[in-house]
């Protein structure tokens, strides 16, 4: 990555002063968003709206807007069972959850809370979902998780699930984001509330046990049997998140050998290290925010940690420690897909357009179908679903895959199973997935990946989101003839280009949040020769865009 590493990246979150939880909860409830100014509008990302009270772009007025607009949304929808509600340990999670309950009771949903207010990861949230729904024709769940992911500390966050268990499609969100604006534009007026103490004691509000359900289905996706015969040394960092309470209860119930490191809740997250911009962000697939677990690599036959809504994971092996995202990702399909004799023969391997080739020789190797997706974990909820996907992921350490029998688990990112999943790969191997990982790479090859940041002009990061392959006139990609050129994949745009030999490509496209666009590179050459990829693509890229 170009971007500068900040000199405090991988010290102790201690070195800077902690967010004033205080002011961020009053910022939540005093400051309004004004609609005219588009950062403070409600806007849904790959995973829902987020923002910070200080900035006015995550407030009270934004939450009861969204949620009216759920209510709406699902009324003309026709979904009229329960709605589950779940929430991690961000500060503003809390009074976010209030105010989604105020407007759900007021317009009489069926709410479905966590029993005795425990916190809830998203996959906990859509594996109720399918588990509710298993059958039905009518009266389906849906549910809203309260959650910015790994994002800092003064971040908040809100998103959709419909029945089917994982993040909403386009048409959805587009929907909702556009109904809630008008909502907060006409100052909130077409929206129902209660008061907390009303929608609390409302007969529609109802408790569910997330945890128990979770951890007694945990079986169906995992041999977790095997574990236990095996008595493999696992380690666990929450990082302070919604899983907190989940993993002593998983070892618990199945009897591992699972140590958890920490169960501190912090809503400064003071015990964290910093990322690589000397900011606190609980990204389990960041080697300066994993320093604490990386540390103890050498007690453990294999350690794991999670984001804070507990759907992003990072593992950590001896003979490696921090995987990188991709290493992982294709070293979880390899082992999957040889040891899931319940999926169909035809069960595809899922990856974005930005994760590793190797997945794509992975699937060669194997006689696996390759479903190549945009970036967005939506886009793999269908194959999930329907049992046509036995593995989704993406590059940014997201994964999610069928259980045993081939029936859906979680059509949402499942960070708590794929890194349980490098419990069963070491039992059942006796090597830990690093060595795996090597394992593969002698046989199809080593890739070497990488990602650069170039700014962009706004009207030059719209240009480059609409690039047609017909303006990439490079006919070779560091020494070797190029032999695809696309902006789409799996018929749905990529809101870039990628360009593709047999040994190597690139991806670019804008960011959604900052001046800059990145490039996405990988080698099967060699260090040196994704250097020259990357070179020649950023060369490539600016020379389509013009000045």
């Amino acid at each position: 990555m170009s971007a500068k590493i900040s000199p405090l990246a991988g010290k102790p979150a201690t070195e800077i002063q902690p967010v004033d939880i205080a002011a961020l909860l009053a910022a939540y409830r005093d400051l309004r968003p004004d609609p005219s100014i588009p950062e403070q509008r409600v806007v849904f990302g790959t995973s829902g709206h987020r923002g910070s009270s200080f900035d006015r772009s995550f407030n009270e007025w934004h939450v009861w807007a969204v949620v009216q607009a759920i209510c709406e949304y699902r009324a003309q929808a026709g979904i009229d069972g329960p709605l589950f509600v779940g929430i991690d340990t961000h500060a503003l999670s809390g009074p976010a959850f209030e105010s989604t309950l105020e407007v759900l009771a007021a317009n009489g949903v069926e709410t479905q809370v966590s029993k005795g207010g425990e916190f809830t990861p998203t996959p906990a949230v859509s594996h109720a979902i399918l588990a509710f729904n298993q059958g039905r024709e009518r009266g389906k769940a849906d549910g809203i998780v309260i959650t910015p992911s790994h994002n800092p500390p003064e971040s908040g966050g809100i998103k959709y699930n419909p029945p089917h268990g994982g993040p909403a499609d386009t048409d959805a969100t587009s929907w909702i984001a556009a109904r809630a604006n008008a909502l907060i534009e006409g100052d909130l007026r077409e929206v129902k509330r209660l008061t907390l103490a009303q929608a609390q004691g409302a007969a529609t509000t109802r408790e569910y046990d997330f945890l128990q359900r979770y951890v007694d289905d945990l079986g169906d996706v995992l041999d977790l049997d095997l574990i236990r015969g095996s008595d493999v040394r696992m380690g666990v960092d929450p990082l302070g998140g919604a899983g907190v309470h989940y993993w002593a209860a998983i070892g618990e119930r199945y009897k591992l050998n699972l140590t958890v490191v920490s169960d501190v809740v912090d809503p400064t997250f003071s015990f964290m290290s910093l990322d690589w911009d000397g900011r606190v962000r609980m990204d389990p697939s960041s080697s300066y925010a994993m320093q604490r677990l990386i540390g103890l690599k050498d007690k453990f036959d294999v350690a794991f940690a999670c984001d804070t809504d507990h759907d992003r994971h990072g593992v950590v092996a001896p003979s490696v420690g921090l995987m990188p995202a991709n290493h992982y990702l294709a070293t979880a399909a390899w082992y999957l897909f040889q040891n899931r004799p319940g999926w169909r023969d035809d069960a595809a391997v899922g990856k974005t357009a930005v994760s590793t080739g190797l997945l794509d020789r992975i699937a060669r190797h194997l006689g696996r179908p390759l479903l190549e997706v945009p970036v967005g974990f939506k886009y793999f909820v269908a194959g999930l679903y329907d049992g046509s996907l036995g593995f989704g992921c993406e590059e940014s350490a997201g994964a999610s895959f069928l259980t045993r029998n081939a029936a859906a688990w979680s059509t949402d990112k499942d960070g708590i199973a794929a890194a349980l999943l490098a419990g069963e790969m070491t039992a059942k191997l006796g090597r830990d997935p690093g060595e795996v990982y090597r394992e593969i790479t002698d046989k199809l090859g080593d890739p070497a990946n990488a990602r650069i940041d170039a700014p962009a002009t706004h009207a030059q990061k719209g240009r480059l989101a609409k690039l047609a392959p017909s303006q990439v006139t490079s006919k070779t990609l560091a020494g070797d003839p190029i032999v695809s050129v696309v902006n789409q994949a799996n018929g749905q745009a990529i809101g870039g280009i990628k360009v593709m030999s047999e040994q190597a490509w690139f991806a670019a496209r804008p960011s959604g949040t900052e001046d800059i666009y990145k490039v996405y590179g990988e080698s099967f050459r060699g260090k040196d020769h994704l250097a020259k990829v990357l070179e020649e693509a950023q060369a490539m890229v600016d020379g389509a865009l013009g000045d």
